[in-house]
């Protein structure tokens, strides 16, 4: 695991020195991260059949574009936050889970996303039974991720 440290000196090295650069880093993860959860749970919900006031297709296609934005600016501010305590964090236990997590997560997305289901229902058919159960894994999955990541610093 020293590889790892040594990759991430650089950056890990800057944000120690600039405190202001991490505070950055670190707002703007919790920033992606609300932006994520906060996409992904609306269009859970409107796909399981709440907020029908929502247009359906426009809903899904609108906030699965803002979460898949947000889940990339999460992981690059994740990355860089990462990068400060390196083999602290590969050797706790809750970040494992979260990364996982959000792996498992993404997945189950692109695998919703991807289905011909997905498909039909922009086109306006009902969501279908195989949909919503990629739909309820997500809101576990996610909320779990968030909730690992809360733990991180308690371990």
């Amino acid at each position: 695991m020293e590889w790892l440290a040594i990759l991430t000196a650089p950056i890990g090295q800057a944000l120690i020195r600039w405190p202001t650069l991490y505070i950055v880093a670190n707002a703007g993860h919790i920033l992606s991260l609300a932006m994520l959860i906060g996409a992904t749970v609306i269009l859970d919900l409107r796909l399981l059949g709440g907020f029908n006031r929502l247009p359906l297709a426009e809903t899904a296609a609108t906030l699965s574009r803002i979460a898949a934005l947000a889940l990339i600016a999460t992981l690059l501010t994740g990355l860089l936050l990462f990068s400060v305590r390196p083999l602290e964090y590969i050797g706790n236990t809750a970040f494992l889970i979260k990364i996982g997590l959000v792996l498992l997560g993404t997945l189950n997305a692109l695998a919703g996303r991807v289905s011909r289901h997905w498909t039909a229902m922009i086109a306006g058919a009902p969501v279908a039974p195989s949909l919503r159960l990629v739909v309820m894994a997500s809101l576990a999955i996610w909320l779990s991720a968030l909730l690992a990541g809360r733990w991180i610093g308690f371990l």
